[in-house]
């Protein structure tokens, strides 16, 4: 008898712990996005490095890799809180760049969709009262504010030094001064 209340109780909370169906499409939604960076990222690193510009290549593919590694966050969430994960089209990112400003300011503009995406999340999660996935959704509201900042701290630089002092930029990024994310909302949790 106990064995079936308590079997009862758990398949409560694990019911009350699956995302909507709403909230598990823009979850893999935002797994699409997160790749989608990733994917963009890699092409800016691969622009840079045949433009001679190492540092700024190796920070792009830093870059991507860490935003490969939010999309397997959202995905492991999504699994452990017993969704599918459905990964949607990803577009071919751009791959030349006329200008340096050009490449980095694509990839702010994207930390920004990237951040309004999860801005939205956080709404559809907590007016459907999913505390859980409202939780899970924290720790990368704060990601996004270094993403965001960081990002355009490297555009202004870029901006400044313009397309003549992009060896001043690869030093700029050389020094650690614009890092990948540094994980700091990581360490909060």
């Amino acid at each position: 008898m106990i064995s079936i209340i308590v079997s009862a109780a758990f398949q409560s909370l694990n019911d009350r712990m699956k995302p909507s169906d709403k909230v598990l499409a823009a979850l893999n939604e935002q797994v699409g996005l997160e790749l989608s960076a990733s994917i963009k990222y890699d092409a800016m690193g691969a622009h840079f490095a045949t433009e001679g510009l190492p540092r700024l290549a190796t920070y792009f593919f830093k870059q991507a890799t860490e935003e490969r590694g939010h999309a397997h966050r959202f995905m492991k969430f999504i699994l452990d809180t017993g969704g599918r994960v459905e990964i949607p089209a990803i577009p071919k990112p751009p791959h030349h760049f006329k200008f340096a400003k050009d490449a980095v300011k694509l990839a702010l503009d994207g930390e920004n969709e990237v951040t309004a995406a999860i801005h939205n999340l956080m709404d559809l999660a907590t007016s459907e009262k999913d505390y859980s996935t409202a939780n899970f959704l924290q720790w990368f509201i704060g990601e996004q504010v270094e993403e965001v900042a960081s990002m355009d701290q490297l555009l202004k630089v870029v901006e400044r030094a313009g397309e003549s002092g992009l060896l001043l930029v690869e030093d700029f990024v050389a020094k650690g001064n614009v890092p990948a994310s540094t994980g700091a909302a990581e360490k909060l949790n």
